[in-house]
């Protein structure tokens, strides 16, 4: 983000006029649009409110933007366009549109990390670099020249990787299956996307884990899909509250993360899942399992994923590079009768004609070279040491005011504040002291709930993260 240089004999105000002027001439700021509030502007900016102050009278005073009370600061219709009613009511286009934006805690949250690289980041779903095998795939990248011609590339993946990812998925996952079954994706979310796109029409049912991940995702909405709550307890989503779901909605389709469920970390207990997989088989319903975080695995066993038990096609299995390797990379896969592999990668294609085989190159020879099970190892090893970190802290911080499970694998840690709390406000005094994480109610779950990933943020400053989330949460509760 643009911010105006200090050192500059420039008055600050001024350069800021300058700044915004430029934008709108370029049409970033169209005729009519809304500009951000004088105290937004000074919080993105970094300085006094009283300088944007100054830098929007300037501006006023050249008659480029107007301001009504009520209806905010926006570009003036009449500065920048000789015929104010042919110009694109871009306001109406940003609201209309049947693809949904992401959820208000999710955009401040974004927000706020573009702002100010120095929260402590609880927030994002992926490894720290700390923990990446960064050096590993750099290795990769400087032994093997990729000097081939780079043309469009087999619309289900580059082939080598999915041929990798059979062993790999057999070895690693108990799968048995063809690279002709196996989809490159870029990873869960797309799949996610082709399948309620693809699979599903408007006004389907469709049973979803509570909380899940999946409540974060707007496509779900977009596509005009009917949700329905499947509750997760400490053993996983019940077997009867599916087939219930059934009986009551019809449901379409089910979708699950049994391994280290995200937000939550809990695991499908060993018995729900033969009988998830006999109710399937029985009303013909099928299952799209997540499954991004089983080799993370602290005990070093990874419990082995629904698919591997799936003798009658019944699920749709997602895996993902983001969340044991690289999320950088942008390589996911999908497991699926040939049949539907062949109609995702059909509708993929009319979007993009396929993913960049660079990255694709280096997942498969990560997958296929000795480096891939050290790092594995190592992965599991420091995520664990991150978790007991983050549990330690809470323990002093904030013992009596919070409760939680230990994960036994996953990235994510799930708390409930004990005490009643707002959401908003904890959210935004706890960015206001350095940290940022994720409120429960973005899953989907009542409010009160904290999703921590402890992946993320560095070693370091883990401790200090929970300390600055203490203080938060305290100052809230006093007010």
């Amino acid at each position: 983000m643009w911010k105006p240089d200090r050192n500059s004999s420039l008055p600050i105000y001024q350069q800021i006029a300058d700044e915004i002027e430029q934008r709108i001439s370029y049409g970033e700021f169209p005729p009519g649009s809304l500009l951000p509030s004088e105290r937004k502007l000074a919080e993105q900016l970094g300085v006094n409110r009283s300088t944007v102050i100054l830098a929007y009278a300037e501006l006023r005073a050249l008659g480029i933007i107007e301001s009504r009370t009520g209806s905010g600061t926006r570009v003036s219709k009449y500065k920048w366009t000789a015929t104010p009613k042919h110009t694109p009511n871009w306001h109406r286009y940003v609201e209309g549109g049947s693809f949904l934006p992401n959820l208000p805690f999710l955009r401040r949250i974004r927000e706020a990390l573009q702002q100010d690289n120095t929260l402590i980041d609880f927030a994002s779903g992926e490894l720290g670099a700390d923990i990446s095998p960064v050096a590993e795939i750099n290795m990769l990248m400087a032994e093997h020249h990729h000097t081939e011609y780079l043309g469009y590339n087999n619309p289900q993946g580059f082939i080598p990787l999915r041929e990798s990812l059979v062993d790999y998925l057999s070895q690693y996952r108990g799968i048995q299956t063809t690279e002709s079954s196996i989809l490159i994706t870029s990873g869960s979310q797309q799949s996610l996307y082709l399948i309620t796109q693809c699979l599903l029409t408007p006004g389907d049912a469709v049973a979803i884990e509570d909380p899940s991940y999946c409540y974060s995702l707007p496509m779900f909405q977009s596509a005009g899909l009917r949700l329905f709550r499947l509750p997760v307890d400490q053993h996983g989503a019940k077997p009867e509250d599916v087939r219930s779901l059934y009986k009551k909605h019809r449901i379409k389709m089910v979708f699950l993360n049994p391994n280290y469920q995200n937000p939550t970390g809990v695991r499908l207990a060993p018995e729900r899942r033969n009988e998830l997989l006999q109710v399937a088989s029985e009303l013909g319903l099928p299952i799209v399992e997540d499954d991004p975080f089983s080799l993370t695995s602290y005990d070093g066993v990874p419990p082995m994923p629904l698919k591997s038990m799936d003798t009658v096609g019944s699920i749709l299995y997602i895996g993902s590079f983001s969340k044991i390797a690289a999320s950088g990379l942008r390589v996911g896969w999908m497991v699926a009768p040939h049949s539907v592999v062949e109609r995702l990668a059909d509708a993929r294609q009319q979007m993009d004609y396929g993913l960049s085989v660079v990255p694709q190159k280096v997942a498969a020879q990560f997958l296929n070279s000795p480096l891939f099970p050290p790092h594995l190892d190592r992965l599991r090893m420091n995520l664990q040491y991150k978790r007991d970190l983050v549990i330690e802290a809470l323990q002093k911080e904030l013992l009596g005011l919070v409760e939680f499970s230990i994960p036994q694998g996953g990235l994510h840690l799930w708390c409930k504040v004990i005490p009643k709390v707002n959401d908003h406000k904890l959210l935004e005094e706890a960015i206001r002291r350095g940290v940022v994480f994720v409120p429960g109610s973005v899953y989907g779950s009542d409010s009160g709930y904290v999703r921590f990933t402890y992946a993320r943020p560095n070693t370091e400053d883990i401790v200090q993260g929970i300390s600055h989330f203490a203080a938060a949460l305290r100052s809230v509760l006093a007010k």
